[in-house]
């Protein structure tokens, strides 16, 4: 049976840095497919609305507007694609923001090229990527939505979950890996796995990114 590869994510860059933008494209090599560069609100809508890129890597600050701007301008157009927030900034009110707006992940500057095209691969696939930090900002953010969004359904799937499991789910949804829950909880890496595949086979998932893209669609985090 012939292997079916997936085609690089194909991207646009929006930051007002062009030795940045020129940087990133270093970084993540021919992984990604950067189909243009835009360095302003204006420009960036022009660039995604022509290209309808898979994923828009985005500022939070701009010139003349905001990252969350590009989004709703963005949105308005019909255009389907998805943002993933890149900025230097992990101050919780551009995390927030952004993410109302309607990113699906936020990144910083800090992480590396192998981190950022994997967050990039995800965030296409349709998964919620945050640095762990920045996922318990919106963790806070949202704890009230949650509850109206979720509604009795997901009461009934938490509901044959327990206490520990759930901890461990929301730490999974955050991003943690299983070594960085195991040293938040303080128990074995071992015990984490063993409660994420009781997660997975209580929720009826198959996998890590399954249940991201469970959690994000009722907003657990």
């Amino acid at each position: 049976m012939a292997v079916v590869v997936a085609a690089p994510p194909r991207v646009v860059i929006v930051d007002d840095h062009r030795l940045f933008r020129s940087g990133v494209r270093a970084e993540i090599g021919d992984r990604v497919t950067v189909v243009a560069e835009a360095d302003d609100v204006g420009p960036a809508v022009e660039a995604i609305e022509l290209w309808s890129p898979d994923v828009v890597l985005l500022d939070v600050h701009l010139p003349s507007g905001s990252g969350s701007e590009v989004i709703e301008a963005v949105a308005a157009t019909g255009v389907e694609t998805r943002f993933l927030a890149l900025s230097v900034s992990d101050a919780a009110t551009d995390v927030i923001a952004v993410v109302r707006a309607g990113a699906r992940g936020y990144v910083t500057k800090s992480i590396s090229g192998e981190h950022l095209v994997d967050a990039i691969e995800r965030v296409r696939d349709g998964d919620a990527v945050f640095s762990p930090r920045l996922a318990g900002f919106v963790l806070d953010a949202f704890a009230a939505d949650a509850v109206a969004v979720a509604g009795s359904e997901v009461d009934e799937d938490l509901d044959r979950l327990t206490a520990r499991e759930r901890e461990v789910l929301r730490h999974l949804a955050r991003g943690y890996t299983y070594k960085e829950i195991a040293r938040q909880l303080s128990i074995s890496i071992k015990t984490v796995e063993t409660h994420a595949s009781a997660v997975l086979r209580k929720l009826q998932l198959s996998n890590r990114h399954e249940l991201s893209r469970w959690a994000a669609a009722r907003r657990i985090w």
